[in-house]
């Protein structure tokens, strides 16, 4: 497994696994139009924006195939963390979050973060040491779970 920065090569793929897995994680619990929101707000164009914006992404290629991505914004909310159906529980996401944390640090972050977690991800962030901050929430038609991870 290799864990690199995002290339803009890498960009059609990352877009593809994210709207394929938030179908099944994320949206499915929402009404129509939020689904609609977010999968639009995040295909190649809103990946390219959120770049733009200064979020890191790193992305994770096992036998070259990206495996997943993770990318954080303001050096201290963890924005994306998706992982292929095929390598979940097999430790990708804890790395990728693991590269990420320590960049998001060494590039001035204090080491305390948030996260507005989907429900199915809630135990993968309670297992990286982030706690609930809130109850469940509903915005533009997305519930989240906001979490927050303190300086270890």
């Amino acid at each position: 497994m290799l864990i690199r920065p995002l290339e803009a090569a890498d960009i059609p793929a990352v877009a593809g696994l994210l709207r394929e897995l938030a179908r099944e994680y994320i949206v499915h619990e929402s009404p129509p139009q939020g689904a609609s929101t977010f999968l639009a707000e995040n295909d190649e164009m809103g990946v390219r924006g959120f770049l733009a914006r200064g979020h890191v992404y790193r992305v994770a290629v096992v036998d070259g195939e990206l495996a997943g991505f993770v990318a954080v914004r303001d050096h201290s909310h963890l924005f994306h963390l998706f992982v292929g159906k095929r390598w979940h529980r097999r430790g990708l996401a804890r790395a990728l979050w693991e590269k990420a944390r320590e960049a998001a640090i060494a590039a001035g972050g204090d080491g305390v973060f948030t996260v507005n977690s989907s429900n199915f991800a809630v135990p993968v962030y309670e297992a990286f040491g982030f706690t609930r901050v809130g109850p469940t929430q509903c915005a533009r038609g997305l519930y989240f779970n906001p979490m927050r991870l303190e300086e270890a």
